[in-house]
C-alpha cells in the first residue's frame, strides 16, 4: 500500500490568510520567482535564510501569495506552548527538538512528510543569524542529510527586510521596532529561486552531509544578492538588541561579489 498524499488542512490555509493580514500593516511584501510546476505537487524541501523573529511571518505570506502551503520545521518549545502547541499540531508542522536526546525523530518526521508528497520549510542555519553584516551563516546538516537520503529537491529561498519590522529580542525594542514599522511600512522581499544543484554528493561518502549543506547556504546566499543590492556589506538598518558574531561564519565555496571576505 503507498503512502497518503498530505492533504493541506483547514487550519493551516486560515494561517496562511492570517498571515498576509498580519504582514500588511507593518510591511509592504514583495514576492518573486515561484516553484516549477513540476514541484508543486511535491516532495520539495524549501531552504530559507532566517534574519528575525518575524520572517516566519513574512515567509508565511509570502507562501501564501506564491500558492504555496509548506510544512514548517518548527521548534520544540512552540510545539510546548499552550494554544499554539496545538494549532502547530493541527496545522501538520514538524517539531524539531533542538539539543534534545530525540531529534533525530525529526528526521524521520521530515522523511515521512516527503514520502506524502508534501512541501517542507525550514531553516538550514538553525538560528536567526547573527552575522554582523545579517548574510546567511554556516548552515546545520539536518536538512541537508534529508535531502541526500530522499533525493527530494531543495529550493533556495532567500528573504530580505523582516528584521526591520521587529526587533531581535526584549519585549520593549520589540514593541519599538514594530511601531516604527507601522508608519514606515519597510519593504519586505522574498525570493523563491533555483533547485540547489547537490550532483555528485555520494551520500555514503564522509563529509557529503556539510558538502551539501555549503552547497545550500552558497545558493540562498546568492539569491539573497539581488534582494540587498543597495546594502551589499552592511545592513542599512541595525538592530541595536541583536548580537554579532563571527564563530559561525560561512566560507562559501566561490567568492561572492559584494560580501566580506571570511
Amino acid at each position: 500500500m503507498g503512502v497518503e498524499v498530505w492533504r493541506v488542512p483547514r487550519t493551516w490555509r486560515f494561517l496562511l490568510v492570517l498571515a498576509r493580514v498580519v504582514v500588511a500593516p507593518v510591511a509592504r511584501l514583495r514576492v518573486t520567482g515561484g516553484l516549477p510546476a513540476e514541484l508543486r505537487g511535491g516532495p520539495v524541501i524549501l531552504a530559507v535564510n532566517h534574519i528575525g523573529p518575524f520572517d516566519p511571518v513574512a515567509v508565511t505570506a509570502a507562501c501564501q501569495a506564491a500558492g504555496l502551503a509548506p510544512r514548517l520545521m518548527a521548534t520544540g518549545g512552540l510545539f510546548r506552548a499552550p494554544v499554539v502547541g496545538a494549532v502547530m499540531r493541527a496545522a501538520g508542522h514538524i517539531r524539531i527538538n533542538r539539543r534534545q536526546a530525540n531529534v533525530a525523530a525529526a528526521v524521520d518526521d521530515v522523511t515521512r512528510a516527503l514520502a506524502a508528497r508534501s512541501q517542507v520549510l525550514g531553516y538550514p542555519e538553525g538560528r536567526i543569524t547573527l552575522d554582523p553584516g545579517m548574510w546567511p551563516e554556516r548552515g546545520k546538516t539536518g536538512l541537508a542529510r534529508i535531502a541526500l537520503a530522499t533525493g527530494a529537491p531543495v529550493v533556495a529561498v532567500a528573504q530580505w527586510g523582516a528584521h526591520e519590522v521587529a526587533a531581535w529580542g526584549g519585549f520593549g525594542p520589540t514593541v519599538r521596532t514594530l511601531a516604527r514599522a507601522l508608519v514606515r511600512r519597510p519593504v519586505v522581499r522574498v525570493h523563491f529561486g533555483a533547485v540547489v544543484d547537490l550532483s555528485g554528493i555520494d551520500a555514503g561518502v564522509p563529509g557529503a552531509a556539510q558538502r551539501a549543506t555549503d552547497r545550500i547556504i552558497d545558493a540562498i546566499t546568492e539569491e539573497l544578492r539581488p534582494l540587498r543590492v543597495d546594502e551589499p556589506r552592511l545592513p542599512r538598518y541595525v538592530d541595536p538588541v541583536r548580537p554579532l558574531t563571527l564563530q559561525r561564519r560561512h566560507r562559501s565555496a566561490r567568492a561572492v561579489s559584494g560580501r566580506p571576505s571570511a
